[in-house]
């Protein structure tokens, strides 16, 4: 059964135009082609890219975090409560007001004790500003170094400038050393995404991560496996473009430099916009729908393959209306912000406590004098 699966899987009518069978794509004559096997590379490389960012963090992110002025700030704790805290990690962590009067009396406290520690525990469970700018300090280097290093790639390549060229002789188009890297790592890159998606900063628009992840991977190795390598290199190419940007805002903004700031943040909203809605589109896209029907009828890897880019478009809609609405703050005069994140909750109880009997000390020290700021 296992055997009847991976040969419909494999079929050649599914994944190669219809007078091509894998056979044609067999290393010969000088030529080398991409093969799924090669794919097996990338899970040792995501494992490796994980360790270099552990280092880089805490080594290159964290001297840039000191240099720039970001300090670790202890959040006040909470009180251990078990009860409490069943009721923060299964139930609600924002709970109505008859919950809380509920949990009141069930744990012997008043009120106004249960909203103070529901606030301080959601406070506790963010993630610092300099786990905030480590994380955009390893993305920023990453993204600006494949950027620059898929520019090379693709640069001196005939369809960088005529994307008919893209097809030409597709399939049997052979795979070049610097293509074949340029997959691994960015592959790699992207399955370490997923696997420290757990730990890494939460926004509100994490299912959307996860879809585009997901939607990445698997547009990568279906274009590495179909040969389809010289329009994924220019796919990649295409969103490496932009995010550079928007990671070294963030960094400047945890780092209180506004201005700064929302200057990066403004020229990631142009090369974003230029790259995502309109050469995606409107040259990639229709590179891929309209070229290769001019030279075998279309086929399930066709469908395939362009459907998933269409996924890629539609994140790319949904994140430009988000952009839009931090580029109307930005011209009414607001600060920016990103709104996929959460802001540190300000404790009201703790406020009057100060007021009433000098700063609350409860044994532990900020170590940063300056408030917390959002992406």
């Amino acid at each position: 059964m296992l055997q009847t699966i991976y040969d419909w899987f494999w079929w050649d009518r599914l994944w190669l135009p219809y007078d091509l069978s894998w056979a044609d794509l067999e290393d010969r004559d000088g030529r080398v082609y991409a093969k799924a096997r090669d794919l097996y590379v990338t899970i040792p490389c995501a494992f490796a890219l994980m360790l270099i960012r552990y280092v880089f963090e805490r080594t290159v992110a964290t001297f840039f975090a000191y240099l720039l002025g970001i300090r670790e700030k202890v959040r006040l704790k909470v009180k251990p409560n078990a009860t409490l805290e069943q009721s923060f990690t299964l139930s609600s962590k924002h709970p109505k007001q008859s919950e809380i009067e509920r949990l009141a009396r069930k744990s012997n406290l008043t009120p106004r004790q249960v909203e103070r520690w529901f606030r301080r525990r959601r406070n506790q469970a963010r993630p610092s500003v300099l786990k905030k700018f480590r994380e955009a300090c390893w993305r920023f280097t990453f993204y600006l170094v494949a950027f620059v290093a898929g520019m090379a790639v693709i640069v001196d390549k005939p369809w960088f400038y005529d994307l008919r060229e893209t097809w030409k002789g597709f399939p049997i188009q052979t795979m070049l050393p610097s293509q074949y890297w340029y997959y691994m790592i960015e592959l790699g890159f992207y399955w370490s995404l997923l696997f420290t998606v757990a730990s890494d900063v939460k926004r509100k628009d994490f299912k959307e991560q996860i879809v585009h992840h997901v939607a990445t991977i698997i547009l990568i190795s279906f274009s590495w496996c179909t040969n389809y390598i010289r329009a994924g290199t220019l796919v990649m190419a295409v969103h490496d473009a932009s995010d550079y940007f928007l990671e070294s805002a963030k960094m400047f903004n945890y780092a209180g430099w506004k201005t700064t700031c929302n200057c990066l943040f403004v020229l990631f909203a142009i090369v974003f916009f230029i790259t995502r809605l309109i050469i995606f589109p409107f040259w990639i896209i229709h590179c891929t729908v309209i070229y290769p029907l001019e030279l075998y009828p279309a086929f399930f890897g066709y469908y395939f393959f362009n459907g998933i880019l269409v996924i890629l478009q539609l994140l790319h809609i949904f994140w430009a209306a988000l952009i839009l609405r931090m580029a109307l703050k930005f011209m009414t005069g607001n600060i920016v912000e990103d709104e996929r994140s959460d802001r540190d909750e300000t404790d009201e109880s703790d406020e009057e406590e100060r007021a009433k009997n000098g700063p609350l000390s409860n044994g532990y020290t900020t170590l940063n004098s300056h408030h917390h700021k959002e992406d």
